[in-house]
């Protein structure tokens, strides 16, 4: 797990000035140029296309994940990250729709079927497994969103996708850390109750 962080924050910092904005690499044979190896706005390539369908697939389905655990979550810190991702993901999701019409990406309105099979897991569990499922789901979708924010800064043709990406992935990090820090108070939660529960 540190080692992943560590990779990513290298990325965060190294980003403007490593990554090429508009990557030659991925340019299609018709992409329009406004000057030579400089796409002109809205150029996509498959990396950029790819990117905008799995990010708000994720986007989607943090959104109504979150809802979800802002009333049924049991713990006030699970529900408070919850309103927090809502906000947030909220405006990263339109921020990237509007990217994402304006290069004439389509992107999924619904969720898929991995992030149906989690909602009908979370929809089954009540309280403290509630908390420590949802909470787990969110460490796992945090980073892979992590690694797809990169991906697209290195790898992406769109330039304003690329800015996108590189602006929204401190924030991802952010909620990655938060969600670590409350699954390990949850879990010593739990180790205390186990505990006392053996003293009764």
């Amino acid at each position: 797990m540190r080692n992943f962080l560590t990779i990513i924050l290298m990325t965060i910092t190294t980003a403007p000035a490593a990554a090429q904005i508009g990557n030659p690499a991925g340019f299609a044979p018709d992409t329009r140029m406004q000057e030579p190896g400089v796409p002109a706005d809205h150029q996509t390539n498959n990396q950029d296309r790819l990117f905008a369908q799995l990010a708000a697939a994720g986007g989607l389905a943090e959104v109504d994940l979150a809802k979800l655990a802002a009333t049924k979550a049991a713990d006030a810190r699970v529900k408070e990250f919850a309103q927090a991702l809502v906000d947030d993901h909220s405006d990263a999701n339109s921020r990237l729709k509007a990217l994402a019409d304006a290069a004439k990406i389509p992107l999924p309105d619904t969720l898929d079927a991995d992030h149906k099979a989690v909602r009908q897991k979370l929809d089954a569990a009540e309280g403290q497994a509630f908390d420590v499922a949802y909470i787990r789901s969110q460490i796992i979708a945090h980073q892979k969103t992590a690694q797809l924010l990169a991906w697209e800064i290195g790898s992406g043709e769109d330039a304003q996708l690329q800015r996108y990406s590189a602006a929204t992935l401190p924030a991802v990090m952010k909620h990655l850390r938060m969600a670590q820090d409350i699954a390990s108070a949850l879990t010593g939660q739990a180790s205390r109750e186990i505990v006392a529960a053996k003293h009764n």
